[in-house]
C-alpha cells in the first residue's frame, strides 16, 4: 500500500507598507516606508508584533515536532521583504526560520522577492524578482528552491510553462473547483503544455479549515481537534496527497493561541503518523513521488484570494488598474538610473498588498481586506500609493529623465 502524505506549505510575507505620504511629501521627502513606531503602517512596531505572536512560537513548535517526529516535515516560502525585516528588526525570528531548515526536513520554496504581480506587467522584472529571492535564499538558508510559486498562488497555463522551462520540478496553485472540474486536490498533476514539471493543487477546504475556520465557534464543527481533522483525511480512501496550503500567520496571528491553533499544531503530525502508512512530505519530495493522474488547463489566472479566486482582489477596481499599470510604466526609466535607492523604491512599490489595499469590495472579501490593511479606507490606501508615485517621477526627472 502507498504511503498518503501531508504536503504541509506555510507562507511567510510582510509588506513594507507605506507610511501616511501626503502631497505635501511628494518633492520633498523621498522616505516612503518608515512611519512612526505607534503608526498603525509602521514596519517595525508589525514585524516585532508577528514575530513575537507567530513566528516565533510557531517556530518553536515546528522546532520540536521535527526533533521529535522523524517523518515530520514541511515546505515554506518567505519573501525577500521579509527577510530584510527581520534582518533588521527581529533576527531572533530569523535565526528561529534557519534553525527550522537547517534540520534538512524543511525546504524553501521560489518566488518574487517583493511578492509582486511582476508575471503580468514585466516578464523581465519578473525574472529578476525570482533570481533576487533565489540569491537570497541562498545567501540566508543555503538552499537553491526547486518548486516555484507565484505571488498570492497566481497561476495560469503561462506560470507552469515558464515555470517548467525555467528547469523547477513542481509549482503550487490552488485547488479551484471550475479549474479541477470533478478531478480532488489530493494527487499529482501535470499542467497543459508542459514536459515535465509537476502541478500540486491547495485542497482550500481542508486548508481553511484550519485558516480561517478554527477558532470560529459559530462553525458547525468546532472545536476542529487533530485526531478529528486526521479522521477527515483518512476517509479519503484513494488520495495521495494532502496539500495543506496557508499562511504562516495562521499560527498566532489570524488564529490567536487563545484558541487552541498552537495545541491542534503540536498534536496533529502524532495522531496522522499513528497509521504507518501516513506520513509527511515536502512539495519537491510529493512531486517525485507521485506520479501525475491528469493534466490540468488552467487559460484563467487563478489565485488564493477572495470568493472568486481571480485577480480582482488587487485588479478590481480603477484605482488599482490605473496604479499599477502606471507604476509599470516607470520600470524602463527608473532601471536606468542605475540609482539602486530609486530602483529599491520603485520595487518596494510593485508588491501586491499596496493594490490589495486599495480594494472595494463589501461583505466577507472585504472585511478581509480591511483586517489587513493599516488604512482607514481603500482611498487611503490609493492616496498614499500615488503621492509615493509621484514622488518617484519626480526623481525621474531631477535626473533629466522625461516622465
Amino acid at each position: 500500500m502507498n504511503k498518503k502524505a501531508i504536503v504541509l506549505y506555510l507562507h511567510v510575507h510582510q509588506p513594507f507598507r507605506i507610511r501616511h505620504y501626503t502631497v505635501f511629501d511628494a518633492g520633498v521627502n523621498h522616505d516612503y516606508f518608515d512611519a512612526p513606531y505607534e503608526d498603525d503602517a509602521s514596519n517595525e512596531r508589525i514585524a516585532h508584533k508577528v514575530a513575537e505572536k507567530s513566528y516565533l512560537p510557531t517556530n518553536a513548535r515546528l522546532l520540536q515536532l521535527l526533533r521529535d517526529n522523524p517523518e515530520f516535515k514541511l515546505s515554506l516560502s518567505i519573501t525577500g521583504t521579509v527577510i530584510e525585516q527581520l534582518e533588521k528588526w527581529a533576527p531572533d525570528a530569523l535565526r528561529s526560520f534557519q534553525e527550522l531548515t537547517d534540520t534538512g526536513r524543511v525546504e524553501i520554496v521560489a518566488e518574487t522577492y517583493h511578492h509582486s504581480l511582476a508575471f503580468f506587467y514585466s516578464h523581465a522584472e519578473f525574472e529578476r524578482q525570482v533570481k533576487m529571492h533565489a540569491d537570497k535564499v541562498r545567501e540566508v538558508f543555503d538552499q537553491e528552491p526547486k518548486v516555484f510559486r507565484n505571488t498570492e498562488l497566481c497561476y495560469n497555463n503561462d506560470v507552469a510553462y515558464w515555470a517548467d522551462k525555467a528547469g523547477y520540478k513542481a509549482v503550487l496553485a490552488e485547488g479551484w473547483d471550475p479549474v479541477l472540474g470533478w478531478r480532488s486536490p489530493n494527487y499529482v498533476y501535470r499542467p497543459a503544455y508542459t514536459e515535465n514539471i509537476r502541478l500540486l493543487m491547495k485542497n482550500y477546504k481542508l486548508s481553511d479549515d484550519i485558516a480561517f475556520r478554527f477558532g470560529d465557534r459559530g462553525w458547525s464543527e468546532w472545536p476542529l481537534t487533530a485526531d478529528k481533522f486526521t479522521h477527515w483525511l483518512g476517509a479519503n480512501q484513494n488520495a495521495t496527497n494532502f496539500d495543506l496550503f496557508m499562511d504562516y500567520e495562521t499560527f498566532g496571528e489570524h488564529q490567536w493561541e487563545s484558541t487552541g491553533i498552537f495545541d491542534f499544531l503540536s498534536h496533529l503530525p502524532k495522531e496522522w503518523l499513528k497509521n504507518e502508512h501516513h506520513t509527511f512530505m515536502t512539495v519537491s519530495e510529493a512531486a517525485d513521488a507521485f506520479e501525475p493522474v491528469d493534466f490540468i488547463d488552467a487559460p484563467n489566472t487563478i489565485t488564493w484570494a477572495d470568493t472568486e479566486r481571480d485577480l480582482s482582489a488587487w485588479l478590481g477596481n480603477g484605482m488599482q488598474t490605473g496604479s499599477i499599470q502606471a507604476l509599470y510604466s516607470l520600470e524602463d526609466r527608473v532601471l536606468a538610473t542605475e540609482d539602486m535607492a530609486l530602483i529599491e523604491d520603485w520595487r518596494r512599490l510593485t508588491t501586491s498588498d499596496h493594490f490589495y489595499y486599495m480594494c472595494t469590495k463589501y461583505f466577507n472579501d472585504g472585511d478581509i481586506h480591511a483586517y489587513f490593511s493599516p488604512y482607514d479606507t481603500p482611498y487611503e490606501a490609493y492616496m498614499n500609493f500615488m503621492n509615493a508615485f509621484h514622488d518617484v517621477k519626480f526623481r525621474l526627472a531631477q535626473k533629466g529623465i522625461e516622465v
